[in-house]
């Protein structure tokens, strides 16, 4: 009786009560909360993009190192050499990419790791052709070059090690006339052919011949040269001489181009520098000889724009036939190859560095054929 007039009364089973609960104006107890997480959510969501959206600085970072390196010759080179210190230091610019990658992947960003693409992509064109050993066994004569350094502590014991290299012409560089005797004494038993021209010098196991002074125009600039007085004094940079081979003959050239100098004042200043190359691009252009080598210390790399009446004549062994990129200078931490043999009329079969001796640049020597 108690139970049907419950009933009665509209109270209805338990089942009934909570279908009732699910109407339109009677709010479960959970759906505020559900409300308020939502909200929570949109905001979120609001304050974290997709991963397409994350990372724009770094996106915009990463295309505009690839553009850099891609338009690398269009930086302009009257406003402090700025053209010619960028290129070159190029190589190096690539250690920008795995910094940026790192970022992208910290931040999650689908559209940084996708940007980097271009500068990966460009540096390979520029440089993945030195990545590998491009050396062939055998060659007919081996060259070497070696700026032994003003200041050499030790040119007898430079003179012994370049002579255990076995190459069959040697050429040398800022040779001092007090280290002169030195180099000629230790020298002479392995190459019984040499000449010394100023402060350049070339010594040969063939005979040599039709041997000149080059002139390469020296100034050294708005702050004099660190260079004691006796090098200043001696504008004797380069030197051209014909070496007899059984091939025929060769022309060999021996170089010391003008230092490059960074300061506030003019830049990264290589007006010397620049002009040596040009009177150098000339002299080559006009021998008759149709096979030439180009030994030396050239104070700059060859993607150096100022060496285009160069590398159009002549081409570098370390590009051609080297194994890496062939850093020669400083010695104790090489950054760049600024001593150079480039070759024309022969073919290049190996380049290597030979070990340091008492100077601030590493030996460089090369095999070639006929």
């Amino acid at each position: 009786m108690t139970q049907v007039d419950t009933a009665e009364a509209g109270q209805g089973s338990p089942a009934d009560t909570r279908a009732a609960g699910t109407g339109a104006g009677a709010p479960t107890a959970g759906t505020g909360g559900t409300w308020r997480a939502r909200v929570r959510r949109a905001i979120r969501n609001g304050f974290r993009p997709g991963p397409w959206k994350r990372g724009p600085v770094l996106t915009a970072l990463a295309l505009l190192l690839g553009l850099f390196m891609l338009l690398h010759a269009k930086i302009p080179n009257r406003t402090g050499g700025l053209g010619s210190l960028v290129e070159t230091f190029l190589p190096w610019f690539g250690l920008f990419v795995p910094v940026l990658l790192a970022g992208a992947l910290w931040r999650r960003s689908a559209s940084a790791v996708a940007a980097l693409l271009l500068p990966v992509m460009v540096w390979l064109n520029l440089f993945g052709g030195l990545l590998g050993d491009k050396s062939h066994p055998g060659s007919d004569l081996t060259v070497a070059s070696h700026n032994v350094g003003a200041n050499n502590p030790d040119p007898t014991g430079t003179a012994r090690d370049l002579v255990a290299s076995g190459a069959d012409v040697l050429a040398l560089e800022e040779i001092t006339p007090q280290a002169q005797g030195a180099y000629e004494k230790e020298l002479a038993k392995a190459y019984p052919y040499h000449t010394v021209q100023g402060t350049v010098g070339l010594w040969s196991k063939l005979p040599l011949s039709h041997t000149q002074p080059v002139d390469i125009k020296m100034d050294y600039g708005p702050l004099g040269d660190t260079k004691p007085v006796e090098i200043k004094l001696t504008y004797t940079r380069a030197l051209r001489t014909t070496v007899t081979t059984g091939h025929g003959p060769l022309a060999v050239y021996v170089a010391h181009l003008g230092s490059v100098r960074v300061n506030p004042r003019a830049g990264f200043w290589t007006d010397s520098r620049d002009r040596g190359a040009q009177a150098l691009g000339k002299a080559i252009a006009a021998d008759r000889n149709e096979r030439v080598v180009l030994l030396g210390d050239l104070n700059g790399t060859m993607d150096d724009r100022a060496f285009a009446g160069i590398t159009s004549q002549l081409r570098s062994v370390q590009d051609a036939a080297g194994d890496g990129f062939g850093f020669s200078w400083p010695a104790k931490f090489p950054v760049a190859r600024i001593d150079q043999i480039l070759v024309r009329g022969v073919e290049p079969k190996s380049s290597w560095l030979l070990p340091a001796t008492g100077s601030d640049h590493l030996p460089v020597a090369a095999g070639i054929s006929w």
